[in-house]
């Protein structure tokens, strides 16, 4: 899952936040398979709607921040499915055209960046920022990005203020106490009652089977027989629902940086794998922060450098960093080097600057700014989304010795994460609303090969789920990135992955067998 750096109920920014036996969170498995069929009408029935309404593109509204050529426009979708004449909200989507020319092109290339929660509208730009990784295949595809239901301009649900949300500093994650947990469980179940309160009527209709069948909305209103389809992190789990419910509707699916979509891993166990990975990405940054003590001056070893992250902690945890940073908030900003390479060097560099005597650095980079209110509107309602789509897909448990056990167990081996990532998604114990099943992902008939890329040491979604779709998706291919472990690997620098991307988007070829890549150039200092 790809968690964007955004806060918690709890207060901390995460990978995935009255008491909680208070509440009886409703079983799993209320819909039946009467509903599913009507669903299933519903859905065709709102795909032939919308391929005969087609989008009504126009220039993109200014405080969109997308720039021209682009376009933007609507696609109208049923909020329940299974009353397709019922309420009605509408999909943002944009795209800008191909690059090449005509007889090179092969239709519209969808997006979804993962989250839950995330917004794809940025995709687009990939092109119009000349993007060189991705030039190959803007020449044969339109670029086209959307917001899933409920996000940014498509319906957007909202569980608390959005100030409120983002303001540091939080209580630190790591209970002291019971009454500290007392006191996390109870913000809990507030942020819980507040997605009741705040997002009303569509809360319960957020969820991945709904965004799969608004996917193939989207499809048919682009006028596309079949899908053209790239998912990263959470994404990866919305395309394997999709090629599970449509297989016959998808033309190429490339997943990138997979979610495990075994029914018994959605999504508190995935939450749980999550805490395990961190820990071991963060140890491959530490190392890499001791092998270039010459420019950061942390420590020499590992260990001396996670001694002074303790340090850190600590020093934070008593007197916040400019009155806003505690403990909360640097595994917020810490988290992003374990998910992405890219961060490895801006991360050290604002550490480094406070072990010689500059906190500001770290300040800035950890504080939430106050004055983006955009910015601040956009994460709170990520967060929110990312809570309803995993609190509705699955069954949770309602138990907190449940809870309690788990995550107590983790945190002494695992401790980077372990709480902050509990304290992210326990709302879900008291969640109101009917839980889905999840959807039994497996091949069907007409799906074609699907194109699976993974590093091996990525923590937001670990390995064994790249391993476990490709089981479960006869005819795919698996592409490991071997000692590596940044969050998304297409958009690196690694040719022995984008040339296979490239042959599989642009003609449709996967390799004989799976392959296994070097990994991309490690961060420089």
């Amino acid at each position: 899952m790809r968690r964007t750096a955004v806060f918690g109920s709890a207060g901390t920014l995460i990978a995935g936040t009255l008491i909680a036996s208070a509440l009886a969170a409703p079983a799993a498995g209320a819909v039946t398979g009467q509903t599913r069929d009507a669903e299933a009408r519903g859905a065709a029935l709102a795909a032939e709607r919308a391929a005969k309404a087609g989008v009504d593109w126009r220039d993109c509204p200014a405080n969109w921040g997308l720039e021209k050529p682009i376009q933007c426009g609507f696609v109208t979708v049923p909020v329940d499915y299974s009353r397709p004449d019922g309420k009605k909200i509408q999909i943002a989507v944009d795209r800008v055209g191909a690059t090449g020319t005509a007889g090179e092109h092969q239709g519209s290339l969808l997006y979804n960046p993962g989250g839950p929660g995330g917004s794809g509208l940025k995709f687009p730009r990939r092109v119009t920022t000349k993007n060189p990784i991705w030039a190959n295949v803007a020449k044969a595809y339109d670029f086209v990005g959307f917001d899933p239901r409920g996000v940014g301009h498509s319906a957007p649900i909202s569980c608390v203020d959005p100030t409120e949300f983002v303001k540091g500093p939080k209580a630190d994650p790591v209970p002291d106490s019971e009454a500290d947990k007392a006191a996390q469980r109870e913000l809990a179940a507030e942020y819980a009652k507040g997605c009741a309160e705040k997002s009303g009527d569509i809360l319960p209709f957020i969820n991945t089977l709904n965004t799969a069948r608004d996917l193939d909305v989207v499809r048919a209103a682009l006028g596309e027989k079949k899908l053209n389809y790239i998912g990263a992190s959470y994404g990866t789990y919305l395309g394997a629902v999709y090629g599970t419910l449509y297989p016959d509707h998808v033309r190429r699916m490339l997943v990138d940086s997979v979610v495990d979509p075994s029914k018994d891993n959605i999504w508190y166990e995935a939450n749980l794998t999550q805490d395990i990975a961190f820990e071991g990405r963060l140890k491959d940054w530490m190392t890499w922060v001791a092998q270039n003590d010459a420019t950061y001056h942390i420590g020499k070893t590992y260990e001396q450098v996670h001694q002074q992250w303790l340090t850190l902690r600590a020093a934070a945890k008593k007197a916040p960093l400019g009155g806003t940073v505690g403990p909360a908030e640097l595994i917020g900003f810490f988290q992003s080097a374990p998910y992405y390479d890219s961060t490895w060097a801006p991360t050290a560099r604002a550490w480094s600057a406070y072990v010689a005597g500059d906190p500001q650095p770290l300040i800035d980079g950890a504080s939430a700014d106050l004055t983006d209110t955009a910015g601040n509107i956009a994460s709170e309602n990520g967060n929110a989304v990312y809570t309803a789509v995993e609190c509705n897909d699955a069954p949770w448990p309602t138990s907190w010795k449940t809870w309690d056990r788990d995550n107590s167990r983790l945190h002494e081996k695992y401790p980077f994460m372990t709480w902050s990532n509990a304290w992210m998604n326990l709302p879900c114990a008291t969640w109101s609303g009917e839980r889905q099943k999840p959807t039994q992902v497996k091949t069907g008939k007409g799906l074609p090969p699907v194109l699976i890329v993974q590093s091996e040491r990525d923590a937001a979604t670990p390995y064994a789920g790249a391993v476990e779709l490709h089981k479960r998706f006869k005819g795919s291919r698996l592409i490991t990135e071997k000692n590596a472990g940044s969050h998304g690997v297409t958009g690196l620098v690694n040719p022995c992955v984008n040339s296979r991307v490239d042959a599989y988007l642009l003609d449709g070829k996967v390799d004989s067998a799976d392959v296994t890549c070097d990994p991309h150039a490690t961060p420089k200092p």
